[in-house]
């Protein structure tokens, strides 16, 4: 049996890479389909939703009452959320590795996955994040291609999260593409519009 509920899209080419769509806070997998269209209509996505039942919605891990990352969730469910990734796979017969993209809780989801298990994915792309782990994981990263986009009008963020996420995965190995524009936290036309390029660029 699955861990995670999600919901499939399927893509009409499968030499694509599948994307595997993770959402924000409180939210839950069907805030992320409309992505898939948006982003790489012929790819097969998967929108999966967060196990840890949060606000309204669902979480990937939980966060303290000041908001601060709860490590020690990060690190109980990103197994889990790496065996149902491998296993779903396997369940619709997907011949390559995923994209992960992941909004805010989900983008730092996905940071976290690669960090620990860098062969789990093609690539990237996090929307939003913040870093993980405030000691970065101490796995390489083979040049795995990332895309990190932040807003400069984000008020659930400070002007140096993504660049210091992004210095941490270069330093550890990873292709890393940063954008930083002026969008709140919510994802906009213009963030489709950069991970499409960057789509087109690496894969």
């Amino acid at each position: 049996m699955l861990q995670h509920e999600y919901q499939l899209i399927v893509g009409v080419d499968s030499m694509r890479p599948p994307l595997i769509l993770l959402h924000g806070s409180g939210g839950n997998e069907r805030d992320m389909v409309p992505l898939a269209a948006e982003l790489s209509p012929r790819s097969t996505a998967i929108a999966v939703r967060g196990a840890i039942p949060w606000e309204e919605g669902y979480a990937f891990f939980r966060r303290f009452a000041d908001r601060s990352i709860d490590e020690k969730s990060i690190l109980t469910q990103a197994p889990i959320l790496a065996e149902f990734m491998a296993d779903v796979g396997v369940q619709w017969s997907l011949r390559e590795r995923p994209i992960l993209v992941g909004f805010s809780n989900g983008a730092i989801m996905a940071a976290a996955l690669i960090s620990i298990y860098p062969d789990l994915a093609a690539g990237a792309v996090l929307l939003r994040p913040l870093s993980p782990f405030a000691t970065p994981a101490s796995t390489r990263l083979p040049g795995t291609p990332v895309l990190i986009i932040d807003g400069s009008k984000d008020d659930r963020r400070t002007a140096d999260d993504g660049r210091r996420l992004a210095e941490q995965m270069t330093h550890a190995g990873a292709a890393v593409t940063h954008h930083q524009h002026p969008a709140g936290h919510a994802i906009t036309e213009a963030d489709c519009a950069l991970v499409r390029e960057w789509l087109g660029a690496h894969f």
